[in-house]
């Protein structure tokens, strides 16, 4: 698929031939494999930042990478704040990058992310 992607691991071992999806982040196609989660197919195709902080405007990427952070934040098919560690990448599915985008814990946010989907 493409250089970033680990296909031979020295304990899990090689990566073994998967159906590929295409999606599109802030308006460019990239490709994953069925089942990466939003976060590996972009690391896989070059991508670490995901969002801008709420208050500086610093980039921001992955960092627990299981769901219990929200550094990862994106918008998915129209919908804000979804983990991209933690969602699957769906054919055609429209995923854009945070744009400094209020603080998830803010209790006047009327949406506050899910913690489980």
């Amino acid at each position: 698929m493409n250089r970033n992607r680990i296909v031979n691991h020295p304990i899990l071992g090689t990566l073994k031939e998967q159906s590929t999806v295409t999606f599109t982040f802030d308006g460019k196609t990239y490709s994953g494999y069925e089942n990466d989660t939003i976060a590996s197919a972009l690391l896989a195709n070059g991508i670490r930042t995901l969002r801008l902080h709420e208050h500086s405007g610093n980039e921001r990427g992955i960092y627990c990478n299981i769901g219990h952070c929200f550094e990862c934040r994106v918008t998915v098919n129209g919908i804000p704040n979804i983990r991209a560690c933690i969602t699957p990448i769906e054919h055609n599915m429209v995923v854009e990058s945070g744009k400094q985008l209020p603080s998830p814990l803010d209790p006047s946010n009327e949406k506050i992310p899910k913690t489980y989907q």
